[in-house]
């Protein structure tokens, strides 16, 4: 069955990389951005199976209009995937409210607009399902991004609570842990700033490190969007799926440490309650 995929940021990086494994499978692709004509070569390639959309995620009307082009062209809307964001290099300390807001408003709520757009429709097909690119940084804290990580913690969060409110209605939720890809968002997507001397042995050296990350990263992107369409596939979804070998690395690692440090505590946690 042809299925109709809305996918936030296919301007480029891993929302383009997706956008094209879409249409190469047959499928058909409402292409958001917040400028639609970046998306004309989207267009070309996949004639009647796509339109390209203007949206900036954090429009609430913006993303109403979008679920709503999507049944008005193709009848159905199927799966969204909450792509869109990006996330600076900076220390806390130098980090303006202004830019945490800015980072908060488009990788957090912009991820909660654009799903809660979809939501009324997915609750009346009684199917459909939302694909949350997060990131490894939504499970391992990032030095030197605060207000992305921030913002992807929230993401799952908000993502497990939804997967647990949306599962019986027959709509499933993903939540997608990214880590190092070959897209521009270590390069001209992010602005990398060391800040203050103080902070050189922590986000200095992250500084350095994505300057000369970018272009080298280990993951695919067109492999990643294999992936991703593989598991819009699956009857049983895994309510979190990392991607790439350094994100596996990474989770493994903070999981172990996590409940080794949960188990070391245990008698502190439990002697808080009441006696029994």
């Amino acid at each position: 069955m042809t299925r109709t995929w809305l996918i936030t940021g296919c301007s480029r990086g891993l929302g383009r990389a997706l956008a094209e494994a879409v249409l190469l499978s047959g499928d058909q692709l409402v292409a958001t951005a917040r400028d639609p004509e970046a998306l004309a070569d989207l267009v070309a390639a996949g004639g009647d199976r796509v339109i390209a959309v203007a949206l900036d995620v954090t429009d609430e009307a913006a993303a109403e209009r979008a679920v709503s082009a999507a049944v008005r062209r193709f009848g159905r809307l199927d799966i969204v995937v909450n792509n869109a964001g990006y996330g600076n290099v900076a220390p806390i300390e130098d980090t303006s409210i202004g830019a945490f807001r800015a980072q908060i408003e488009t990788n957090l709520f912009g991820t909660i607009i654009v799903t809660k757009a979809a939501i009324p429709l997915f609750r009346e097909q009684g199917a459909g399902r939302f694909i949350q690119i997060s990131s490894i940084g939504g499970r391992v804290g990032a030095t030197g991004r605060g207000p992305y990580s921030a913002a992807k913690f929230g993401v799952e969060r908000f993502s497990e609570v939804l997967a647990t409110e949306m599962a019986p209605l027959g709509v499933h939720v993903t939540i997608v842990e990214p880590g190092g890809f070959r897209t521009d968002f270590a390069g001209s997507s992010t602005h990398i700033a060391e800040g203050n001397a103080a902070y050189s042995e922590t986000v200095g050296r992250i500084a350095a490190f994505q300057r000369n990350y970018d272009g080298k990263q280990p993951g695919d992107p067109m492999r990643a969007a294999r992936a991703i369409i593989d598991l819009s596939s699956r009857k049983n979804p895994p309510l979190r799926l990392v991607l790439g070998r350094d994100a596996y690395a990474g989770a493994e690692l903070v999981e172990e440490a996590r409940l080794t440090e949960l188990r070391a505590w245990r008698e502190t946690s439990i002697s808080t309650d009441f006696p029994t």
